[in-house]
């Protein structure tokens, strides 16, 4: 039998110069009538309140299905402002106090650090901020400062220094390449083990985009900038998975994605097309699929349980893995500084091994690569593994405007870190 729900507060208030009754109830939902039968739910609508005199004066979203009349669209949310009037001084007092109890429980961060970065997709990161992002914080009372990023691996150099302490999350009105910048700038702190834990959010402005429309998506909610930062206004976390790369001298970090072949040289050679927006990689992607070049390599890899028949089997070497250099007689040498990556002895794990030539190799840590691209559509969140495709010339199958890959597997990647709980 349902539990039966109790009224935290129940009281007469003055709505719209009526006189009417309106409930709190014990799990955060607030009912009242003004002629139309009327219900927020704090933790998902509304945002924050301010005391005006007499009144108070709710700030809340509100489904745009159900305001097509003020503006609202399938799909989006609108903000919306509800004033009621409590009929005392002690009444007033008493709402405000029970309504900053149920937003405080929530536990919605109050102060946000957000980098803007106003070079990518079709530079409109900075009206996205001032007209989508902006106004929903402040309607949330939650204090923010401000970075527009001034060139490449700027986010990166500033989280690196930053007072961590300062801040309940790290934003990022940008494509996927800030987020990267930022996750790389953490893990590079002497504190990583403390650093890794600030909530990251990301309100899509970019080229891509994948991994806000892999977060949204999840939770059926689409990929608009107001619904980005609703998400982190609200607190919600999800965890996330890190991999380590190691390329020569150079040691980086992803969690969206790792591209090798065509997928790269379409990232890398259409930005020219910048200005296009997310388009340019479709565009791109049509010219050079006519034209597709082959890329010899190989692959190794462990696979993850249920994926052990997938290439050839293989043993460990140095050799396999990372090829050295041949004029190079002393091992490289990287500075200690900093997560190092995941301690694991590799010799004993069960390799298998793809020999191309490839047309290209794609490594997905969750399903969208942009917001047009599902791309590894069986890829999960926080699943400690990556997914791999790849395809070579013989088994490529086209479907424009992007293609699939002719065959996707699951590797494992250890875990970079202990995440926030």
């Amino acid at each position: 039998m349902d539990q039966i729900v109790q009224d935290t507060l129940s009281d007469r208030v003055r709505v719209s110069g009526r006189i009417t009754a309106m409930t709190l109830t014990g799990d955060g939902r607030l009912r009242w009538t003004d002629g139309h039968q009327r219900s927020l739910t704090l933790e998902k609508q509304v945002l924050g309140f301010v005391v005006e005199g007499s009144k108070i004066r709710i700030r809340a979203v509100v489904d745009g299905r159900d305001e097509i009349c003020c503006g609202g669209r399938a799909g989006s949310v609108v903000r919306k402002d509800f004033v009621f009037e409590p009929l005392s001084e002690d009444s007033k007092r008493l709402w405000c106090e029970k309504l900053r109890d149920f937003i405080d429980s929530f536990g919605r961060p109050k102060r946000l650090y957000i980098f803007v970065n106003p070079f990518g997709g079709k530079k409109i990161a900075s009206k996205i901020f001032l007209d989508d992002v902006k106004p929903l914080l402040e309607d949330a009372n939650i204090q923010f400062t401000v970075q527009e990023t001034t060139q490449q691996l700027h986010a990166k150099e500033i989280v690196k220094v930053l007072d961590l302490s300062k801040y309940d999350g790290i934003v990022c009105v940008s494509g996927d390449g800030i987020l990267v910048e930022v996750v790389n700038g953490l893990l590079e702190r002497e504190d990583w083990n403390d650093a890794i834990k600030v909530p990251l959010g990301v309100v899509p402005a970019g080229t891509g985009n994948g991994m806000i429309k892999s977060l949204l998506d999840l939770v059926g909610e689409p990929c608009k900038a107001s619904n980005a930062i609703l998400a982190v206004i609200r607190g919600h976390k999800r965890l996330l998975d890190v991999a380590t790369i190691l390329q020569g001298k150079t040691r980086f970090h992803s969690v969206l994605m790792l591209a090798w072949g065509l997928v790269a040289d379409i990232d890398i050679e259409s930005e020219k097309y910048r200005w296009m927006g997310s388009a340019r990689i479709d565009f791109y992607a049509l010219q050079r699929i006519l034209y597709l070049r082959q890329y010899n390599g190989r692959v190794s890899f462990v696979p993850a349980p249920g994926f052990e028949n997938h290439g050839e089997p293989s043993t460990y070497s140095e050799q396999n893995i990372c090829n050295p250099i041949p004029s190079q007689q002393q091992p490289i040498k990287i500075l200690q500084h900093g997560y190092q990556g995941p301690d694991v002895d590799l010799k004993n794990l069960e390799w298998r091994i793809i020999n191309g030539p490839f047309v290209a190799v794609w490594l997905h840590n969750v399903p969208w690569g942009s917001e047009n691209t599902m791309a590894a559509p069986d890829a999960k969140v926080s699943s400690f593994a990556f997914l791999l495709g790849y395809t070579t010339l013989r088994n490529t199958v086209l479907s424009l405007p992007f293609f699939f890959f002719s065959f996707l597997h699951w590797f494992n990647f250890c875990k970079c870190c202990k995440p926030a709980s």
